[in-house]
């Protein structure tokens, strides 16, 4: 219900203009993808308690880690190594048991945290402003799809009729492309056929320059995402061997974190790269398929005058 809220004050503060739909949309992604944890139990609860296995391997690890009273000299440092797997192990198997019981989301902004909150809000960004723009081409495109067929088929009962306003004013309350394209030629339909045409092609090349408006920045969050990721791998090995040094030892598991948090970062990188891939394959389709439809129908709407033009020299 919260999110519902913020979507509809978001719509209502911002309008339908271009800039501001985007807006609109930045802010519906934002307000997703800052989704708060599941509550944590009332108290008087007792917390879900891990699996049955959990449970006997830490029973398991707890009386491994308890060193035998006689233990001396050369036992100590094997032991002392089996100490520190065993409560390794269990660290994991507790962090594992723990991701288990989250939702995807909560999955999700766990490893955002672990990815450096620097690089992976940079990521995050690249994804939340292509989805607007991928959004809001999606829905403009959508809307300037009509029933091509039919609107000419009008037009042309119109003109045969000697209603030449009338189909002005069809196209007029039509909306899309393929309509403006279409009264463009009927505001030329008194002069030569040449001029119609020449009008007709300047209108539609201006009608494809709307439809691929922002599909040049959707382009450039496609190729910041990963490249953000990739920056990211490197300064997380940077800090990782800068670790090292600090600690003069090559420790496992200092290398695992610092190779975890630089692998988080490509990884999201790559994720949002082809997200935004695949909303911009299909942008790319609507736009063609409109292409075709306007060329399509500037072609039909010059048969159209040419005819009407023929009847009237007839008479």
């Amino acid at each position: 219900m919260l999110y519902l809220c913020i979507d509809l004050i978001a719509v209502y503060l911002f309008g339908m203009y271009k800039i501001k739909r985007i807006a609109a949309i930045i802010m519906m992604c934002l307000a997703f993808f800052c989704q708060a944890a599941p509550p944590s139990a009332p108290e008087g609860e007792a917390p879900p308690s891990a699996p049955e296995g959990a449970t006997i391997v830490s029973t398991l690890d707890s009386e491994t880690i308890e060193a035998p009273s006689g233990a001396v000299g050369g036992a100590s440092s094997p032991q002392l190594g089996e100490t520190r797997g065993a409560e390794d192990d269990m660290a994991a198997l507790q962090e594992m048991v723990a991701v288990e019981g989250l939702g995807l989301h909560s999955q999700l902004k766990t490893k955002f945290v672990e990815g450096s909150a620097g690089f992976m809000s940079l990521v995050a960004m690249a994804l939340v402003i292509g989805l607007a723009l991928c959004i809001e081409r999606i829905i403009y495109l959508t809307l300037s799809e009509i029933n091509a067929r039919k609107l000419l088929r009008d037009i042309e009962k119109r003109v045969d009729a000697d209603d030449v306003e009338g189909a002005k004013t069809l196209c007029r309350d039509t909306r899309g492309p393929v309509a403006s394209i279409c009264y463009q030629g009927l505001m030329h339909a008194d002069e030569d056929i040449a001029t119609v045409e020449r009008s007709i092609v300047s209108y539609g090349t201006v009608q494809s320059g709307n439809l691929e408006k922002g599909c040049s920045w959707i382009r450039l969050m496609i190729a910041i995402a990963p490249s953000l990721g990739f920056l990211g791998t490197v300064i997380g090995m940077v800090m990782a061997f800068d670790q090292i040094q600090e600690m003069g030892d090559i420790s496992p598991r200092i290398v695992a974190e610092g190779m975890k948090v630089a692998l988080i970062t490509t990884i999201f990188g790559i994720i949002v790269a082809l997200v935004l891939q695949v909303f911009y394959n299909y942008i790319l389709s609507k736009i063609e398929r409109l292409t075709s439809q306007m060329e399509e129908s500037a072609i039909d709407l010059l048969d159209i005058i040419m005819k009407h033009k023929r009847s009237l020299t007839t008479r």
